[in-house]
């Protein structure tokens, strides 16, 4: 099979995975504000395109980090292990078809650990295990994972403490309360600039990698502009087109989010992924929102998080890396056929992503049945005063001494019966 159109169909598959990271992670910089009604939501998913377009031409340390650290690109040989462009292929399968597996069950996994992990598990199938950099994939992917979405959620937590204590006296539906639904805005806004930055990054580095891996560009070359602008469009359009499952799990499924509480949430998230970029690490901008939101829960008084929901996203990130992994390996050893095998993956893959269209169409959601379900969780929890919360202690310490009267009661009423018998 000609070794340019593997390289064309690698890089149309590449483009498609940015397509759909960009739909799977629109909730990241955009549920929160929908779920606060600081914007709509077709508004919300628009700013997020044009945001995320721009962000995609900010950076490309990220590319640098997956392009020529973690994988072992030597396309000679020369080093004991040689990765192809047919391997990278069925990394990126691997990759695609966990990333709408989980967007049909509306689980918020990682895009990220999605793609590291069908190209891990392609690599070791295809050329060993020396053709995988432990030590990069250590520093710059699984520590970044273990302490981003912490970091964010320490950050979320104090900063929403922060935000009530400066508004402690002013009502919900406040000016000065009401101040940060407008400033939700911009710090979604910073969240999607943010997100195009580190994620459209990983889909430059699998194409940079894929064109050094065939021989057509030198290992110490920059990104090529085209890889970026592809890059840049296919993340847009993946955005506008939106992830209302995801939407809804995290915009109102961990916690029922304050505009405060909302904002503060996301400039951590923000501020968390921009110094990832900078540093070049391919952080999962899905587990950072989703530590960001919990810590925002946990930081406002009254607010509830649904712990059994955030149980589901901690699954679903402990199980994407390995699970992308096994599908990438089982694809990258049906590749080994040659021309056919690479005609089976792709089949195989086309029709497990039709598959998972046509359920997801079964209960299609939009940015039309979302707005009930967003408008009612604005208002789903109501931050008391400090004369309504005594009230409220007074009546539960009232109801409390009521029912250990009545627990005496029934003991004494015990007792007199077994006297009498």
């Amino acid at each position: 099979m000609d070794l340019t159109l593997i390289v064309v169909l690698v890089i149309a598959l590449a483009l498609f995975f940015d397509f759909t990271n960009g739909f799977h992670d629109t909730a990241n910089a955009m549920a929160t504000p929908i779920a606060t009604g600081a914007i709509s939501p077709k508004k919300a998913v628009a700013l997020a395109a044009i945001l995320n377009l721009v962000g995609a031409f900010l950076s490309t340390e990220v590319a640098k980090t997956i392009s020529g650290g973690i994988i072992n690109e030597d396309p000679t040989g020369s080093s004991g292990v040689a990765i192809g462009p047919a391997m990278i292929f069925a990394g990126l399968m691997g990759a695609v078809i966990w990333n709408l597996l989980t967007w049909l069950l509306g689980l918020p996994s990682s895009s990220s650990h999605a793609l590291f992990g069908g190209l891990v598990g392609a690599a070791i199938v295809g050329a060993g295990f020396d053709a995988v950099n432990y030590s990069v994939l250590l520093s710059k992917v699984l520590l970044p994972a273990l302490c981003a979405p912490l970091i964010a959620g320490i950050s979320a937590y104090l900063a929403t403490k922060l935000a009530y204590a400066i508004t402690k006296r002013s009502s919900g539906a406040s000016p000065k309360r009401g101040g940060f639904r407008y400033g939700q805005i911009f710090s979604s806004s910073l969240v999607a600039l943010s997100h195009g930055t580190n994620d459209a990054q990983k889909t430059m580095g699998i194409i940079t990698l894929t064109l050094v891996a065939s021989g057509m560009q030198d290992a110490d070359s920059p990104v090529h502009i085209w890889v970026v602008t592809a890059c840049a469009l296919a993340i847009a359009l993946g955005t506008y087109t939106g992830g209302w499952r995801i939407i809804q799990t995290m915009g109102s499924g961990l916690t029922d989010v304050k505009p405060a509480q909302g904002f503060s949430a996301e400039v951590s998230t923000a501020s968390a992924i921009l110094a990832s970029s900078h540093l070049g690490f391919a952080l999962s901008t899905t587990q950072v929102a989703s530590g960001s939101v919990i810590g925002s829960g946990l930081g406002r008084k009254g607010a509830e998080v649904r712990w059994g929901t955030a149980g589901r996203i901690a699954l679903g990130w402990l199980f994407t890396l390995p699970a992308a992994a096994v599908v990438g390996g089982i694809a990258a050893w049906i590749t080994r056929a040659g021309t056919v095998g690479f005609f089976i993956v792709a089949i195989l893959g086309v029709a497990a992503m039709l598959t998972i269209w046509f359920a997801s169409r079964k209960q299609p959601h939009d940015h039309e049945s979302n707005i009930s379900d967003i408008d009612n969780s604005g208002a789903a929890v109501n931050i008391l005063t400090k004369k309504e919360r005594r009230a409220k202690a007074k009546a539960e310490a009232k109801a409390k001494q009521a029912a250990l009267r009545a627990k005496a009661e029934r003991e004494e009423a015990e007792e007199e019966k077994v006297d009498n018998a």
